[in-house]
Order: structure tokens, then sequence, then C-alpha cells
């Protein structure tokens, strides 16, 4: 029995520190005072891991895995990024009330509490995990694994380029505050950690930005309805939008007659879901995603695409081999990010320690009663050690990085949200390793 325990231990703690040391060769490399390897080439290297290889990994793990009848029972996985994340937030919403944030990073706190991450860091632990010797999940470990967490990612980004987008534009009440803030931000930013916090998991993310992007406009276009007006709060003013196409229209013009007619609130909707940059989903990883799902859940494109005797075997092979860079290239990626320090916070030492502690250590508990409970309820897939692992790494993951671009984008907490995903990613280190150690208990008993 106690060699069984030191092997379960072995089992869990072994893959984390096989990232860590990847991650420790990343932070050597990337480290100010060495410039080994410079942030250009990590930025580099992001991007071929956003547009190669992480793709090149979806298509051919998530294509070779899926068909129709599996897609119907895998259903439970992007139901259960909903359910984490909602759970996340009124975690968030916890914290907020309770550790008192500075007013303006209010929703800040509910956001980074909320919103994990569901790609790279999970597909980098099932990499590590599966690769041994003992193959802990069977011997299609791997492959059902990533295609577990690439069928979750499209929910992920859809909230991300919707619900996240909009709860991360500066409060309409502190703008100046906030405003003023980011010209020192935006410097700092630029010349410091923007190449790698930024660029981590969605290069050219901040790039992206519009004429409302760093501005409240949600606040502005609703102010009217509610009857506040934007300069009892601050000097910025109102948005006076009467026509589609922009804030002044010709009196006789069509657009202006058919606004008329168009209830105020409707149409306020209507700006707000034009200014959503729901658009921006169809990434390479998405598109990855996509066609992924269609080859694998139509016979004859599967037949053609996959399998050892399939026409086009020898192209899948190839992009398998590229596959095979996502692990190492994420954690160096993450390592080179992490030699650049924490940036100074406003947030608050009691926030960030709630933050954590709900993220990393609340969080996954919960995780453990939900996926129990939808076990009882037979919602998962019978005899699927690795897809019960998935779900409960979803409630397991430090925030999400793509959060820092999104506050660039934004223009909103960009110094807060990098001081916290650096010391949320220290402390995984730790959390995770109890976590997985904890999971891989439960799991020998399904």
């Amino acid at each position: 029995m106690a060699d069984n325990g030191i092997m379960n231990w072995l089992s869990a703690v072994v893959p984390l520190l096989k990232l860590l040391t990847l991650a420790v060769i990343g932070l050597v490399l990337g480290h100010p005072k060495t410039q080994i390897v410079p942030r250009a080439t990590f930025k580099l290297l992001s991007k071929l891991v956003f547009a190669l290889f992480l793709p090149c990994l979806i298509f051919v793990h998530l294509g070779e895995s899926i068909t129709l009848e599996e897609a119907l029972q895998w259903w439970f996985v992007p139901v259960n990024v909903l359910i984490s994340t909602a759970i996340g937030c009124a975690l968030g919403y916890v914290v907020a009330l309770v550790c008192r944030p500075p007013p303006q990073f209010f929703r800040f706190t509910v956001i980074m509490t909320g919103f994990g991450n569901t790609g790279n860091l999970p597909i980098a632990i099932i990499g590590s995990v599966c690769h041994s010797s003992d193959q802990p999940f069977g011997p299609r470990c791997h492959r059902s694994g990533i295609a577990y967490v690439s069928f979750a990612q499209w929910v992920a980004v859809i909230l991300v380029y919707s619900f996240v987008y909009h709860m991360m534009e500066p409060p309409l009440q502190y703008y100046e505050i906030v405003s003023e803030g980011n010209e020192i931000e935006e410097e700092q930013v630029s010349n410091f950690s923007r190449p790698l916090l930024q660029e981590a998991e969605w290069p050219g993310m901040v790039e992206k930005g519009t004429a409302h992007s760093k501005t409240p406009f949600i606040a502005r276009v609703f102010a009217s309805i509610s009857g506040s007006s934007g300069s009892s709060h601050n000097t910025f003013p109102d948005l006076d939008i009467t026509e589609e196409g922009g804030p002044h229209a010709a009196p006789g013009s069509p657009k202006s007659i058919r606004c008329l007619a168009e209830p105020k609130v409707v149409r306020r909707m209507r700006i707000v879901a034009e200014e959503t940059p729901i658009r921006h989903i169809l990434q390479p990883p998405t598109i990855a995603s996509l066609l992924a799902i269609i080859v694998g859940m139509v016979p004859i494109f599967r037949d053609f695409v996959f399998g050892s005797d399939a026409p086009l075997s020898f192209f899948t092979d190839s992009l398998e081999i590229l596959a095979g860079a996502v692990v190492p290239s994420v954690m160096l990626i993450l390592g080179g990010m992490l030699a650049e320090g924490p940036n100074d916070s406003s947030l608050g030492i009691r926030t960030t320690a709630g933050i954590i502690v709900a993220r990393l250590l609340i969080l996954p508990c919960i995780g453990i009663a939900v996926v129990a409970s939808a076990d009882r309820l037979h919602l998962l897939v019978q005899k699927g050690q690795m897809y019960r692992f998935v779900l409960l790494l979803q409630y397991t993951m430090p925030s999400a990085i793509l959060l820092g671009a999104i506050a660039s984008l934004r223009g909103y907490a960009v110094k807060e949200a990098s001081a916290l995903l650096f010391w949320q990613h220290i402390c995984a280190v730790f959390s995770l390793s109890v976590y997985i150690v904890v999971y891989f208990k439960l799991l020998s008993y399904v």
C-alpha cells in the first residue's frame, strides 16, 4: 500500500516537475539580466504556437478522436466551462465584497477570479502527464485529453470576445482616473511587459483596438436611459448616436427614419452588439477546431484524412510532427513571461491574495463537487478517467493569460492584470501539485 501511495504521488508530481523545468529554462533564457533570448524571439515563438503549432495539435488530435456519437457524449465538456466560469465569477463577486478592492477594480476582481486558462496550460499539463511509460489514463491518454480540451475552447473564446470584453471596459465614474493612469501604463507596458504578457496566447490582440475600445462605451450608450448624465460623474460626454453609421444623420436619410422608429433601448443594444468584436473568434486555433469537428464527424472526410491507410496520412503525420512543439514552446513562453517579474499594482495585497485563494484553492474544491454530482446524475462518459480529469482541470487553472491582452486592449487595469497573472502562476505550481495528486487519487476509484 505504501508503494502504491508513493507511485500515485510520483505519477501526479513528476509531470508538473517536467513543466516546471521547461518554464525555468524559459525564465533563465528570457531574464532581463541575461537576455540570452530576447523578448522579440519569445514573441515570434508565441506567434508560431498561435498560428501553426497549436492549430496542428488541435486538428490532428480532435479530428481523429471525435465522431458524431462522441460529440453528443462530450456535451458536458463545453457546458462545464460555462459552469466553472459562472461559479468563478460568483466567487469573484464575494472576493470583491470581502476584500474591498479600489472601486475602479471591482469588475476586474470578478473577471480575474472567474475566467481560467482553458487552452494552452491544460494542453501542456495533459501532454506532460501522458508523456510517461505507464500511461495513467490509457494508451490514448494524450490524444483523447487534447481532444477534450480542444472541444471546449470555442466556448471560452466566445465568452472572452463578448462578456469579458465588455466587463473589462473602464468604469465610467472612474474613467478620468483610469485614463490618466494608463498614460503611464502604456509607456511601461510597451517597454517591458507588453511583448510577452499580451502576446503569450493570442498574438495581435492589442492591435485590434477600435475608436471605443479604451472608453466606457456601454456606460455612455446607456447613460441617458438610466437618467444619469455622464457629466454628473466626470467630464466625459455621453454618446449622441442618432444613426446606425455614426453620431449624426441626415434628417431625411433612410437610416435616420429607421432609427426614429426603433426604440431607444433596442437601438443602443444594437450599437453595443456592433461594437462587440465577436468577429475575432475565427482565429487559427478556433478554425482548426471547427475543421477538425467537421472532418471527424463526416465519415467520408475522416477516412480521407485520418488513418494509416488514408490518402492524406502523410499530411496528418506532418501536422503531428509540428504539434509536438506545442508543450515545450508554451512553457518556454510562460517562463519568459515570468522572467519579467510582477509590475506595480494598485489592487492591494488583500485583494490579490483573495483572488489567488478563491481561484486556486476554493474553486477546485467546488469543481470536485460539481463533477462528482454530474457523475452521479450519469451526465458524464462512463469509465472515462481522462474525461473527468479534463473537467476537473477546468476548475484548477490560474486566470487566463489572455485577460492581460484584454486589459491592454480596453486600457483598464493593465499593471494589475500583469502583477496578478504573475503571482497566480507562481502559486499555481503548488496548488496544481496538490490538486493533481487529489485528482489522481479520486480517479483511481472511478
